[in-house]
């Protein structure tokens, strides 16, 4: 077993600092480590707070981790920020909003920027979860980008998600178009002593009606006012009867398996990715295609012919 992954295993927060760093700087004992933490996974609840921007996700993260600490679990944080396409830097403002929290050790928080990824995740936030996991959290929380038309990539990662909505934040059915309604296990009404919160009770009511009237499992809706840590406990029931959900109808195992599935394509392609720039990196095509000599449909299946299957 690499010694880094074992230092995990037992606890060692550094060693879990460090193997996140691993992950995001590419390096090449990475997939190492995580072959031999694959089966030391403890079973954290994983849940996944996402939503507009400005909902008050951070805020809402921040009450929780309160929460969850008073009830004596230790808790492991990935919020992700935005990368700016210019300069190539993040804000990492989630960092600021949690401050209180970075002397508790049953705490961990670590920010990371999404570098280009378009999934309202990091490219790593998967592997981090799959560490943290390892170390033995019991929640890990995951905090996303916000919502997009393609922001859907914690589904790939959480047991349960959580949608942030706020009153009066506009067409809520704008919101639902970006497919929230197909990811969403639990609504969250935050800054809920707005006015509007029955109007958005009934709009999303309404929605679920046309589009979970046969399902199995009605994601509820619960009313949170962050500022006054209020609501908080029932979000954590929600979450937590969601959870039982899974286990019961066996669900749980089925999305974990289809989320393996889908792990394998996603190695196998960044890895090619990289093979293909490493072999690429002094091609000759790149004059060629600068000089108009040749099409770039014909490097694309020269490139091809050259992989090795």
């Amino acid at each position: 077993m690499h010694d880094l992954a074992k230092k995990i295993i037992e606890k060692d927060v550094r060693a879990l600092a460090r193997g996140i760093s691993f992950l995001e700087n590419d390096h090449p004992d990475k997939l190492s480590i995580l072959k031999d933490l694959h089966a030391e996974g403890k079973g954290a609840h994983i849940i996944g707070i996402t939503g507009s921007p400005g909902a008050g996700k951070s805020s809402l993260v921040n009450r929780f981790i309160q929460y969850l600490r008073s009830n004596g679990l230790t808790v492991g944080i990935v919020a992700v920020d935005p990368t700016s396409p210019f300069s190539g830097g993040a804000l990492l403002g989630d960092r600021v909003r949690m401050a209180e929290h970075f002397t508790d050790p049953g705490v961990f928080i670590r920010s990371m920027g999404t570098r280009g990824s378009l999934g309202g995740l990091a490219r790593t936030t998967k592997e981090t979860v799959r560490m943290m996991d390892a170390y033995g959290f019991d929640v890990i929380l995951v905090e996303t980008v916000g919502v997009g038309q393609s922001e859907l990539d914690i589904m790939k990662v959480a047991d349960t998600t959580a949608v942030v909505l706020n009153p009066g934040s506009g067409d809520v059915v704008q919101v639902f178009k970006a497919g929230i309604m197909e990811i969403a296990d639990l609504f969250i009404i935050n800054k809920a002593d707005l006015p509007g919160v029955s109007k958005l009770m009934t709009e999303i009511e309404g929605m679920l009606d046309l589009v979970k009237h046969d399902a199995d499992y009605r994601p509820p809706i619960a009313q949170t006012i962050s500022t006054q840590k209020k609501g908080i406990e029932d979000v954590w029931g929600f979450a937590r009867k969601h959870l039982q959900y899974l286990k019961d109808t066996g669900e749980g195992d089925r999305k974990k398996t289809r989320i393996l599935q889908d792990e394998v394509i996603e190695v196998v392609h960044y890895e090619l990715m990289k093979m293909i720039e490493r072999r690429q990196q002094d091609g000759d095509w790149r004059g060629q295609i600068e000089r108009r000599e040749i099409d770039p449909y014909t490097v694309a299946s020269n490139i091809l012919s050259e992989l090795d299957f």
